[in-house]
């Protein structure tokens, strides 16, 4: 008989369940936005994403076995993220799992979060994409890996203040443009001239494989507002300002991404890219990277659209683990917090 697991997600504001069978086929995968939530704030505020979470994780386990035609007892295991994340948030995923491995009487999988956005590149892929480099870029994480196998993953580098995605929210909030700010600012910038303003481009010809987007996020605000104490304001922020704003600084994102994983590409010399978090959706860094690999000669692997937020079927990395009989006792703690470097 076939086997099947059940996957939990909750690191942040996503509340999202899968039901993955053995051959990592989705059967389903739901996921309950929290945007309305927080749209006001410009940003995640956790105690809101953690209340949130407790509303929406039994319907959302519910609709995913649900959509997938398998029961509770015909799950073979419940794997569940636990790192890194939110606390609060981390907490409600890995109590439902905890209870439902324990009342199953099944195996419990802990999945790190950085790990199965990497390995959402495997599902459409249709072969293994390791060894390879990755990077994860996301809200929370700008992170890069030497990735030797789905679950060996050691740390190359990482921002040392904001992440890329965070920066896109920000100045999406400084523009005045909606919440998330990756999409509102891409938009926006089909509209504008990159070249418009030069921003900063942190470490980006330095050896150093690190990010940094807080300088960067600061040279919008002045551009935007003013530098305080200065006598000469800076120009009414018209629509064809802001699409110039929204424009150059992506490119200075992109760029700062693209040549840093080309870095990463010939410091480790595999032959395979592989891009995951809500920021590989953008499209401007996923031509960027292509033209840069087919330059390079080497593979890009960018995870699909729809697993590249955050999500539950990328816990089908939770199988790799079942096969070599790796689970966890029912004493499972998440642990919160960021990805730095070290």
């Amino acid at each position: 008989m076939k086997k099947y697991l059940l996957s939990i997600e909750s690191t942040c504001d996503e509340t999202a369940a899968a039901v993955i069978d053995e051959d990592r086929q989705i059967l389903s995968s739901v996921v309950s936005s929290q945007i309305d939530l927080h749209e006001k704030y410009g940003g995640v505020v956790p105690e809101i994403a953690a209340r949130a979470h407790l509303d929406r994780i039994l319907p959302v386990i519910n609709d995913a076995l649900q959509q997938s035609g398998v029961s509770l007892r015909d799950l073979n295991a419940v794997a569940v993220a636990t790192q890194p994340g939110l606390v609060g948030s981390l907490l409600v995923g890995v109590t439902a799992a905890k209870t439902l491995a324990m009342l199953l009487k099944v195996p419990l999988i802990s999945i790190d979060h950085i790990a199965a956005h990497l390995y959402a590149c495997q599902l459409d892929a249709g072969e293994d994409v390791f060894p390879a480099v990755g990077l994860v870029v996301s809200g929370g994480h700008t992170n890069l890996y030497d990735c030797k196998s789905a679950l060996n993953l050691q740390l190359l580098g990482s921002t040392v203040d904001d992440a890329a995605g965070e920066a896109f929210d920000k100045v999406a909030q400084i523009l005045g443009l909606s919440y998330p700010g990756g999409p509102a600012i891409e938009e926006t910038a089909r509209n504008g001239d990159s070249k418009k303003f030069r921003f900063p481009r942190a470490f980006l010809k330095e050896d150093r494989l690190a990010f940094s987007f807080s300088g960067l996020k600061t040279a919008v605000l002045y551009q935007t507002n003013g530098q305080p104490g200065a006598h000469k304001q800076p120009p009414e922020l018209t629509p064809q300002r802001v699409a110039d704003l929204a424009a150059s600084f992506q490119q200075a994102v992109v760029d700062v991404l693209v040549e840093k994983c080309k870095q990463a590409i010939q410091r480790v010399s595999y032959e395979t890219l592989c891009i995951g978090g809500g920021v590989a959706a953008n499209s401007l860094l996923r031509a960027e990277l292509d033209l840069m690999c087919k330059q390079q000669g080497i593979r890009l692997i960018i995870a699909p659209m729809k697993y590249c937020t955050d999500n539950a079927a990328m816990g089908a990395i939770a199988w790799e683990k079942y096969e070599a009989k790796d689970f966890c006792g029912l004493d499972l703690d998440p642990t919160p917090g960021l990805v730095r470097a070290r």
